[in-house]
Parts: structure tokens; sequence; C-alpha cells
């Protein structure tokens, strides 16, 4: 299965919104150097921080929401969640249903002006997350693997 189309404004205001914040706290920071007279590299190396984050939030805000809503899929069987992301660097992870401990709904503000939700799956060791997904595709796959996991502890 696939991320919605509709996730890529969401996903891009999310990172437009800690990328503004972490600007902020650059000019904060290059004020507070100017106005007490800090030495001169402490301004250079803001100024090129500032920069950074720029090139950042052009990868992040621009190119990286299409490209995870094309490139992301999930599948869900009774022996594995499967999740598959990339373009460039392509990484595959097989999730066994047996090994998952929790599954949860997460809706942060801006997710929450778009009505999606992120799903994360946690396993005794790692983290995995299925973001931006509609209430009701949310529900489904949640209650599905819930109930896949459950099913899988009991018959062993």
């Amino acid at each position: 299965m696939r991320l919605i189309n509709e996730a890529v404004p969401a996903l891009r205001w999310g990172s437009a919104v800690s990328h503004t914040i972490s600007l902020g706290v650059v000019a904060f920071l290059y004020g507070i150097a100017t106005y007490f007279s800090w030495w001169n590299w402490v301004s250079w190396v803001l100024f090129v921080l500032a920069e950074l984050i720029l090139l950042s939030a052009i990868w992040s805000v621009g190119l990286r929401p299409v490209f995870l809503v094309r490139h992301f899929r999930y599948s869900i069987d009774e022996d594995f969640l499967q999740l598959k992301a990339g373009a460039f660097y392509e990484s595959h992870e097989l999730v066994p249903m047996a090994k998952i401990q929790a599954v949860s709904m997460n809706q942060g503000p801006i997710l929450r002006k778009f009505g999606l939700y992120s799903l994360a799956i946690e396993t005794m060791g790692s983290s995995h997350e299925i973001p931006a997904l509609p209430k009701d595709t949310a529900v489904e796959v949640r209650n599905q693997i819930a109930r896949m996991a459950k099913i899988r502890e009991v018959d062993d």
C-alpha cells in the first residue's frame, strides 16, 4: 500500500515549521553575538549554519515529501510487516509480527490540520513509522497489525 498524495502538503508544513524555528534560533544567536560584540568567527559560524539550514529546507520542504509519497510502501501479512522506502537509498524492512509489542496512532497539530495520522510500531529493539495516513486507514492498519501480532503470540 502507498501513502496518499494529500500527505505532501502536511509533510511540507511540518518541515517548514521546524526549519523556521531553527532559523529563528540562529537569528537570535546572531543578534546576541552582534549586540555583545562576540568574536568575529562566531558570526561567521552562525551565518554558515543559517545557510546549511536553508539548504536543508530546500530538500526537506521541496523534494523529500514528494519522494517519500512516491517511494514509501508498506504491506501487512500474517507473518511480517514490510516497509520499503527510498528513491536514492532504498531500505526494505521486514518486521516479524511476533516481535511487535505496541502500535500507536500519533497526530501532531500539523497532521491534525490535514486529518492525517502517523502509526508508530514498536518492537523490543526498534521503532518503525508509517507516516501520514488518513484516519480510517490508520485505524484499520493499526487494528490489523494488533490483531495479527496478538494471534502470533497466542499461537506460539
